[in-house]
């Protein structure tokens, strides 16, 4: 039976659906509002950055609050939507939420769909309100990894361990991309870090688990972000200029460690050749990528299953300040889940910052082409658990 890599894409006629509006709610350190106060607050910015009213709202998508989410998240902002998702599979999840919205709007079942997400982990931790558990699978199949400690970390260290010995990638490597995503940070007021990285930095601090030290994996912080898409037809009356989407891919891979085929290559590789093959345009085509990084190693090997780079050649490649936000691939330009926020499923945020990038508002920060030009293309591409699920998105200004 051939596997999703080998399965024909084919395009489809799609009513127009557009990015018109988007914002982050307070991000870093926050103590005192709720998850729901974030929502709302990054809600009303994105609808206020869209210039529409909020009558014209009939979807709404959230994950990760609530008993009977989004119902209840919906009901704390006063909607009532006729179209809703609750889609939660890890990072990827606003990514994957976002092509079903889109889907939805081009069907017509939908017109203007709402995707917010707030969470306080950092504050939570802070406050003793509950404690971390980065093990999962009590129950089910996961249960007889947990005695292994197979933690989440646990297993992206276990593939990033794979990629070193078979393509022969260093730590070195997968350090620069902790800087790059540092100095990225540098020109954003709402990075949680901003002070420089070195690769000696990130190889001197402390072993989470081998081969990570803690400035290879992602901070830990506050914060939330929304996303209003809606059709075509409403794109006249929005207050900044559109971002479409031009393609979507979504994927699984495992839940299980021992069900993965091949710790070097992620969900990405189907997702991406899908949202390519959608959009009509390859890896070479893209001015911008903004990806999940909740470690360095998921953003090496994003970059290779998506194409920017032949497998294997991801070392070599992240190794030349090429995700510099001044660089040949631009890359988590905001500084990332490394540096800039992380506070849970990061997915939505790379959707922001690439609208952002697109629509030439990023100031300090802002990529430009090599002719001086705005970036016209990017990619967003969500990662989610433990690389068991991918959700890509192509984006253009027109």
């Amino acid at each position: 039976m051939p596997g999703p890599l080998s399965q024909p894409v084919h395009a489809v006629p799609r009513r127009r659906v557009a990015v018109v509006g988007v914002a982050l709610s307070d991000c870093g350190r926050v103590d005192g509002p709720t998850p729901y106060a974030l929502h709302a607050q990054a809600a009303r910015r994105a609808l206020a950055d869209s210039g529409l009213d909020r009558s014209v709202i009939d979807g709404f998508a959230s994950a990760g609050l609530g008993t009977l989410a989004p119902i209840e998240v919906a009901e704390y902002l006063g909607l009532r939507p006729t179209w809703v998702d609750s889609t939660s599979v890890g990072g990827s999840t606003w990514e994957v939420m976002a092509a079903h919205a889109a889907d939805a709007i081009a069907a017509g079942h939908a017109n203007a769909v709402l995707l917010v997400y707030g969470s306080t982990a950092r504050a939570d931790i802070k406050a003793r309100r509950r404690t971390s558990n980065l093990s999962f699978g009590a129950r089910g199949p996961l249960q007889y990894e947990v005695p292994y400690g197979h933690t989440l970390i646990a297993k992206y260290a276990m593939a990033a361990r794979r990629h070193m010995h078979q393509y022969g990638t260093t730590l070195e490597q997968l350090a620069a991309v902790a800087v790059q995503a540092r100095a990225n940070a540098a020109t954003n007021p709402d990075a949680m870090f901003r002070d420089p990285l070195t690769v000696d930095d990130v190889l001197s601090s402390e072993t989470i688990a081998d081969p990570f030290t803690k400035l290879h994996c992602c901070i830990r912080s506050d914060g939330g972000c929304a996303v209003l898409l809606a059709a075509a037809d409403y794109v006249p009356d929005t207050a900044k200029a559109p971002v479409w989407i031009l393609g979507s891919g979504t994927a699984t891979s495992h839940a299980t460690m021992s069900e993965w085929e091949d710790f070097t290559t992620s969900p990405a590789a189907a997702s991406g050749r899908q949202a390519f093959a959608r959009a009509g345009l390859a890896p070479a085509d893209i001015d911008v990528a903004e990806l999940y990084d909740a470690f360095t190693y998921m953003t090496l090997v994003t970059l290779e299953d998506l194409g920017f780079c032949a497998k294997g050649e991801g070392g070599p490649f992240v190794d030349k300040g090429r995700l510099l936000a001044t660089g040949e691939l631009p890359v988590n330009t905001d500084g990332g889940g490394l540096s800039a926020c992380h506070p849970g499923m990061r997915g939505l945020f790379l959707l922001v910052e690439a609208v952002r990038q697109l629509r030439g508002e990023r100031g300090p920060g802002q990529v430009t082409k090599p002719d001086g030009t705005l970036p016209r293309t990017a990619v967003a591409s969500g990662t989610g658990g433990w690389f068991c699920s991918s959700g890509t998105l192509v984006l253009a200004r027109d």
